[in-house]
């Protein structure tokens, strides 16, 4: 029987390595696996390259990681906002490493490894520091850059539910970068707020098939204040 249901985040991020490439969903807060991520922090992991459309927020999720001192790499579109000072301090320090990747280049690299493509080309980024060392071409008039997949040994994903084969539905935009990582990673890692019966996700819905999908977690969500 296939069942791919841990019993905790802490069994969830067991055998994450030092020095692993990890995918960490979420745009901003919406859809960051928080409760995976302060389970990386505890089990211990150091040395990683992260993943993420951010640099981290504030104290927590992945800004909390970084503080950590657990990252050595971090490839990302937004390093910086008004509440990333903790990847400012480590970054100003030469503490932790950047890779800047453009917005679009960042889904579809993560996207061409998931869908097993070489390489693509993209006009994004010719003529700036981010092509220096690129393969370019002149394709029907216009410049263009090489870009290579980014692969992961593991993606931290948050999805809203999903079942014991590892189909998962997401909530609204905290969908952003799930589906693309979950098939771009070796092993990929969802928490979920609730595990279904087989058969009660609608096939119409589901985003990612569990074919992706390695380890699924219920990570019950906090009660929401009387109004």
């Amino acid at each position: 029987m296939i069942d791919k249901t841990v019993a905790s985040v802490a069994e969830a991020v067991a055998g994450i390595h030092d020095g692993a490439t990890v995918m960490i969903g979420g745009f901003g807060a919406a859809g960051m696996p928080a409760e995976l991520i302060d389970a990386l922090i505890a089990q211990g992991a150091r040395d990683l390259t992260i993943v993420n459309n951010n640099a981290g927020n504030g104290d927590t999720g992945l800004a909390a990681l970084l503080k950590a001192g657990r990252v050595r790499k971090i490839v990302c579109s937004f390093p910086r906002q008004t509440d990333s000072w903790v990847f400012d301090e480590l970054y100003r320090s030469g503490r932790i490493e950047l890779e800047l990747v453009p917005q679009g280049n960042l889904a579809e690299r993560i996207r061409a490894a998931g869908a097993g493509i070489g390489a693509f080309f993209t006009p994004t980024g010719y003529g700036t520091q981010l092509a220096e060392g690129k393969e370019t071409r002149r394709i029907d008039g216009r410049d263009y850059v090489l870009e290579h997949p980014i692969r992961a040994d593991f993606a931290l994903i948050k999805a809203l539910r999903g079942d014991r084969w590892g189909n998962l539905v997401y909530r609204k935009t905290a969908r952003n970068f799930g589906p693309i990582m979950a098939s771009a990673a070796k092993c990929a890692i969802v928490q979920v707020d609730e595990i279904v019966p087989l058969g009660a996700l609608d096939p119409e819905a589901i985003v990612t098939p569990g074919i992706f999908v390695r380890r699924v977690v219920q990570v019950s969500r906090a009660p929401r204040a009387a109004a």
